[in-house]
């Protein structure tokens, strides 16, 4: 793609302008913290401001009822970078600019004291960066991988919710759009059941989930190696379980797989593809004088129609029936692909605090659902701006890095297609990402934001980058 036009230089500009003036509204803001909120938050949950956040107008304060909604605008570019040849697949290595948004309506009806049900409804629109492809963290978290896909309004989430209680003891609960009560047993079960996103429940952190307001790549809101079930717009149809007591919650979740990679419509036959995912969330205190910490330990085993990296590899070398190896050039059958996480957070003041993730899964079946991760570590710092006076602004900087099994690299190499990477070749490296991130509370519900992100060996290439993508957000909560 050529370099961007003046009218491209002159939308970015006019964008950086818009996020820099007070927009006047009148409508209602979603509640989150100075950190980011998890689904339900427990007396053990770090530290929040002070006072409740801005919003628009003042939310309505339904005892039965939630209606809210956000925008979110991301507008990311690149300059040109190094790359001797380049694939199918590839990032584009010539100067190019892309936006995204998306918009979220959350509604939600308490029926009783233990039982609600949400509705979650969204559009999307834009593009990613080279639509996407190229790299395995890629920049925008927003971007929907496949830019055929209708652009019309979509049910993202619709979910049955209900609270089973094992004990008397009452804790204040938050309400957010994915739980309205104002609070709920210490000891208790909960159950969901419907279209949902498992990212929202497992391998949450308090200071790296949130796409809004934080942190945008892929592989630092989420564990990059964690190919949780979901369609090609990051929904599946699930039943999750989760057992909460003082200081830990167990959570298990049975999920549809999509009926192939990246795809759109999921595999109702649970005979043939489903997914198991389990996570253990610990509350402690590790430091001492300093608030509790947290750390969840995940695992998954996804069962669906998945190829084999060496067998694809192999059959080729055999049989050299087509220019390259193909993933998907094997019979219907189920395979199976099973991984681990961890992440921890730990706040070291009311405004501050550290974060990580560590994935890995066993590499030799392809990537399906998330991204094209096998092995991956992060470490960062996060916050908001109560130090400098600026409590509803928010800050934070990451290093994370990619790796891919030696089965993955080797089918990449010959010239295989993943359904996010292939240039052609491969002169394998793992990729490493700098994240850094400040987002400004404008007026009550604006929230616009600066970022930049610096990668090195863009899709595990060595031959190929760096890249740097500055980048512009405008969040809005309503």
């Amino acid at each position: 793609m050529p370099a961007p036009s003046p009218t491209r230089r002159s939308r970015h500009l006019l964008l950086a302008s818009l996020c820099l003036l007070p927009i006047h509204a009148v409508v209602a803001q979603q509640p989150d913290s100075s950190l980011g909120t998890p689904p339900v938050s427990d007396d053990t949950a770090a530290p929040q401001a002070d006072d409740p956040p801005p919003t628009m107008i003042p939310h309505g304060e339904w005892d039965r009822l939630w209606l809210s909604g956000q925008a979110n605008f991301i507008s990311q570019w690149h300059p040109a970078f190094h790359s001797p040849y380049q694939g199918k697949n590839s990032l584009t290595p010539e100067a190019q600019d892309a936006s995204s948004r998306v918009f979220t309506l959350y509604t939600g009806l308490r029926v009783t004291k233990t039982t609600e049900f949400l509705c979650d409804v969204q559009e999307t629109g834009g593009h990613g960066l080279a639509e996407a492809l190229g790299v395995a963290g890629f920049f925008n978290l927003d971007v929907v991988r496949n830019p055929t896909l209708s652009k019309a309004p979509y049910v993202a989430r619709l979910m049955w919710h209900q609270i089973i209680p094992l004990g008397g003891k009452k804790i204040a609960s938050e309400r957010t759009p994915f739980s309205l009560f104002r609070e709920l047993p210490e000891r208790r079960l909960e159950f969901r059941f419907g279209k949902m996103g498992l990212a929202d429940f497992f391998d949450f952190n308090t200071y790296g989930t949130d796409s809004n307001l934080q942190f945008m790549n892929w592989a630092v809101d989420n564990n990059g190696a964690y190919d949780y079930a979901a369609d090609t717009r990051g929904y599946t149809f699930a039943a999750l379980l989760e057992y909460h007591d003082k200081n830990y919650v167990i959570r298990f979740a049975e999920a549809l797989m999509p009926k192939v990679a990246n795809g759109i419509h999921l595999d109702a036959d649970v005979g043939r593809a489903h997914s198991e995912n389990i996570e253990l969330e610990l509350h402690g205190k590790v430091l001492k004088h300093r608030p509790a910490g947290v750390l969840r330990l995940l695992s998954y085993a996804n069962h669906a129609n998945m190829g084999d990296y060496r067998d694809a590899v192999n059959s080729w070398l055999a049989n050299p029936t087509s220019p390259v190896p193909e993933i998907t050039n094997h019979p219907l059958e189920t395979t199976v692909k099973y991984g681990f996480g961890a992440n921890f957070e730990q706040p070291l003041a009311d405004w501050l605090g550290l974060f990580g993730r560590w994935g890995w899964n066993e590499g030799r079946h392809e990537s399906y659902a998330y991204t094209e991760v096998d092995q991956t570590w992060q470490f960062g710092a996060a916050g908001n701006g109560g130090r400098w006076g600026r409590k509803y602004d928010r800050i934070g900087l990451v290093f994370v890095t990619n790796g891919i099994s030696h089965d993955h690299a080797r089918y990449l190499s010959l010239g295989g297609l993943g359904f996010l990477l292939g240039d052609g070749r491969l002169n394998y490296s793992r990729e490493n990402i700098l994240e850094g991130f400040y987002t400004l509370h404008a007026w009550r519900g604006i929230f616009p934001a600066l970022g930049l992100e610096y990668m090195v060996n863009p899709g595990y290439n060595a031959d190929r980058g760096p890249v740097i993508v500055p980048t512009l957000r405008l969040h809005v909560e309503f």
